[in-house]
């Protein structure tokens, strides 16, 4: 028997709402004009704060998805997706040996189904398409676009998005595998320098041998560029305005970390706390003692990293930036990594193992 939704009291059905998964929310939209303006009024009155709207753009396939997780202090979580943007001629026939329904057959422009039980929209502009499924979300729901994941073949979607709202993007991830062609590096060239993100920058995947940027990226609290980032020099580093900065298969040389430590200490790259560089190559270190003033040696501790994980080091140095601030420097053949000693409690270990502690460092040594 039917369930009469559109005669129930608006008090249950607020209720009723309010149990809904998003994915569960953006079908039942699409029943008919007077459930989704239903819906909308219910998020327009009773906005979901916690939740987040991601929007994904691969492999010529636009998806929006909510995440809906109320704690955020670690590695972003995974987004309910709730509709998807195809071209058309990604759509399957209908019958064995049937071309694809036309567009023009279809209403509103598009093509629907509905697979793995939420909307998949099929268009001849799939540029329009996939802007016309993040609007409908956004509209839908009352939210801004939280975090923005896209290819190469995406980029368009920053300026739709710079232009779209005037709030800076949380979350932004860029995939490139690029490493035999130009369009590749201009695409990263062109992220590099129009990406706005608050909190997570990552950069994904391969570039070519000859790419070089020329320009500052920032700022975001959390950068990070994996698996190859053999492309970073001395004056990226230099430039990069973030507060942690992990670096896979870099290629700079033991004298470029060197020109850095004396950079920091003189007052650069300020906003800096955690620095983690993964060679691409083994290094060796040098008469790191005779360069540097070092006021601490076998430091151990740990300290604790964006995405909930720690980095644990023994045999750490201490060095002191020239109005007092102290670093640890904790390096390998492998590895590098430097820890700005921000705060007093570095040693509280009751404190450290709260849960939701904001104290970063757990120090085992004075230094």
């Amino acid at each position: 028997m039917p369930f009469p939704i559109l005669r129930t009291p608006l008090v249950v059905l607020s209720e009723i709402i309010s149990l809904l998964e998003p994915n569960e929310i953006v079908p039942a939209s699409f029943c008919s004009n007077n459930v989704k303006r239903l819906l909308k009024s219910h998020y327009q009155r009773r906005k979901p704060l916690e939740w987040k709207l991601i929007m994904r753009n691969y492999d010529m396939m636009a998806r929006v998805g909510i995440e809906t997780s109320k704690d955020d202090k670690t590695k972003p979580k995974d987004a309910i997706e709730v509709i998807s943007a195809l071209h058309i001629s990604e759509s399957e026939p209908p019958y064995p040996y049937r071309q694809p329904i036309p567009i023009s057959l279809a209403s509103n422009g598009y093509m629907i189904t509905f697979e793995e039980a939420y909307p998949y929209l099929y268009f001849e502009d799939q540029v329009n398409g996939s802007k016309m499924i993040v609007d409908y979300v956004a509209d839908l729901f009352n939210l801004e676009i939280y975090g923005l994941e896209i290819d190469r073949w995406a980029t368009y979607e920053l300026d739709w998005i710079n232009e779209l709202q005037e709030k800076t993007l949380v979350r932004f991830e860029f995939m490139v595998n690029s490493s035999n062609d130009s369009f590749g590096n201009k695409s990263l060239d062109y992220v590099l320098r129009n990406a706005p993100a608050s909190e997570y920058c990552i950069l994904q995947g391969n570039v070519s041998n000859n790419f070089r940027f020329d320009g500052k990226l920032g700022p975001a609290n959390h950068l990070f560029i994996q698996p190859n980032g053999h492309w970073v020099t001395l004056d990226n580093l230099i430039n990069f305005d973030a507060i942690s900065i992990v670096v896979r298969r870099c290629r700079l040389s033991v004298s470029d970390l060197y020109s850095f430590i004396r950079h920091w200490r003189t007052g650069g790259s300020r906003r800096l706390t955690f620095l983690r560089l993964e060679f691409e190559n083994r290094r060796i270190f040098e008469n790191f003692q005779n360069e540097f003033e070092v006021v601490g040696r076998d430091i151990s501790g740990e300290y604790r990293l964006s995405d909930g994980e720690s980095w644990h080091f023994d045999h750490g140095y201490n060095i002191q930036r020239n109005d007092g601030v102290k670093a640890v420097i904790d390096f390998g053949a492998d590895y590098f990594v430097m820890m700005v000693c921000i705060g007093d409690t570095l040693y509280d270990q009751d404190n450290y193992l709260k849960e939701n502690s904001d104290q970063q460092f757990l120090l085992h040594q004075n230094v």
